[in-house]
């Protein structure tokens, strides 16, 4: 599929079929997700796959019993380390190795610079995974679709219950939910009417920041 298509006919399903996605196909997928971008590539997600109808049910019941989790054949977990550092040395010899940074001053150097993100306070560190494993979750997605497999990102879940629920270590903090499967018929069905989407030309701001009128989403903007 080309990007352009998926990007335009990606759609946040709820109903799936019940047809499996093989382990194959998953893999290919979650490989995908894991080409994303992140500050300094120090890649601070983790994946938790459900599969299972137990597990499922287990995820359900901390996401306010909301049904597309037993309904998908997957529910992921989106998890981000709080730890910059967890990373960090493989992430920088790899680097050098491969000749992005002249030598093992400029290596240790950026060590430092990431050891400096690790102290600080906690809620900075979770600001900052969120922001790199939000990429991998949207990657996630249009990856999956490519493969013509739906999938639904939730935020509605207790984080602290599905923390102790799935036993998950300290230091990680859980991002979003995303359920996967492949649609039921019509459920992603391309043909039907997108919901609005803001205009460009009411999003984006050329060289300063200059509010505009909002224009009614079931209006077109002039």
């Amino acid at each position: 599929m080309e990007f352009e298509d998926v990007v335009s006919t990606r759609r946040s399903v709820h109903e799936y079929s019940d047809e499996p996605i093989d382990r194959d196909t998953l893999d290919a997928v979650f490989e995908a997700a894991t080409l994303a971008p992140s500050g300094y590539n120090l890649q601070p997600w983790e994946f938790l796959a459900l599969r299972a109808p137990e597990k499922k049910q287990a995820l359900r019941e901390v996401a306010f019993d909301q049904e597309h989790v037993t309904a998908a054949d997957t529910a992921v977990v989106v998890l981000g380390n709080t730890d910059p550092t967890a990373h960090a040395e493989p992430v920088f010899d790899d680097w050098l190795a491969k000749g992005y940074i002249p030598n093992e001053e400029v290596r240790d150097a950026l060590l430092e610079n990431v050891d400096g993100i690790g102290a600080q306070p906690v809620d900075e560190r979770r600001i900052w995974t969120t922001r790199s494993t939000s990429l991998a979750a949207m990657t996630l997605m249009y990856a999956a679709w490519d493969h013509g497999i739906a999938s639904c990102p939730m935020e509605g879940f207790d984080p602290e219950a599905l923390v102790e629920t799935f036993d998950v270590p300290d230091g990680y903090e859980p991002v979003m939910l995303v359920t996967l499967g492949y649609p039921a018929e019509d459920a992603a069905d391309v043909e039907n009417e997108r919901k609005a989407r803001r205009p460009v030309d009411e999003v984006v701001h050329y060289d300063e920041f200059e509010p505009v009128a909002e224009t009614p989403l079931d209006e077109p903007a002039e």
